[in-house]
């Protein structure tokens, strides 16, 4: 609650939670209390990976809801094409994908979510939504930042006309520990988590930054500075982080 109201009282207006993350309470608590019209609010919330079925997702999208105390969502995603559980499997659960979206798009419609979308998904799991959706996804959140910038993702997804939304836009905190970027954040006279925020706005992104810090939230907030042609090329093509440690395991409920 107390993070929500020091957020909007920075300046945030949007707010994003999920399901997994058992904050959807809290959430819409801190929503009610922090003094901003709910119109001028943008809260995104996200159906759960392990939800594969119509009935189940419109349950679920229904709880949402309650949870939040809320009588619309701004936007919400499918958190994930796969159960956390086999995020790593082979099995892209193309039908289940499917169901989940219809009733996504009914609650669309009947005006309880004011937009849909997806959440990591690749190009061929977006697809398999393209093929019979009815409503087309208007966001896809996915992991980008500095050093992994996924190019031909990012622009399928930006070709049929989605929003990219970039999580963790400072590596789960792994890009505070590179030398280089901490150079070249002194360089234009801003911190290492500005530099990642910065570089997702000039991709076309709308970052995500994740912190309960006022500090921190004032800081991210800052980001108006201009990286260089040179030093874009430069981030886009440092060397993948591999590990992300405790953040390597899904679904990720904390990090930067």
């Amino acid at each position: 609650v107390q993070a929500v109201k020091d957020a909007a009282n920075i300046g945030y207006r949007h707010i994003d939670t999920a399901q997994a993350y058992q904050n959807e309470g809290g959430v819409g608590d801190g929503i009610r209390a922090c003094g901003v019209k709910r119109a001028d609010m943008f809260v995104t919330t996200k159906l759960a990976a392990e939800v594969k079925s119509y009935q189940e997702a419109v349950a679920s999208i229904d709880q949402s809801l309650k949870t939040l105390g809320l009588d619309y969502v701004d936007l919400m995603i499918i958190h994930s094409p796969k159960p956390w559980a086999e995020f790593a499997g082979a099995d892209r659960y193309f039908e289940g994908n499917r169901e989940a979206w219809r009733a996504l798009e009914d609650a669309y419609q009947a005006g309880k979510l004011r937009a849909i979308g997806l959440s990591n998904f690749e190009t061929a799991d977006i697809d398999n939504i393209l093929k019979s959706c009815s409503v087309k996804p208007m966001v896809n959140q996915i992991l980008a930042h500095i050093s992994n910038t996924p190019q031909a993702l990012i622009q399928y997804t930006q070709d049929n006309g989605m929003l990219v939304e970039a999580y963790s836009p400072i590596g789960h905190g792994e890009l505070l520990k590179h030398q280089e970027l901490a150079a070249m954040a002194e360089k234009y006279h801003v911190s290492v988590p500005q530099l990642g925020i910065r570089y997702c706005l000039q991709l076309g992104f709308l970052p995500l930054p994740k912190t309960a810090n006022p500090a921190h939230m004032k800081n991210n907030a800052d980001v108006d500075f201009v990286i260089s042609e040179s030093d874009m090329e430069f981030l886009k093509n440092m060397a993948q982080i591999k590990d992300y440690g405790d953040a390597s395991v899904f679904p990720v409920y904390g990090g930067n």
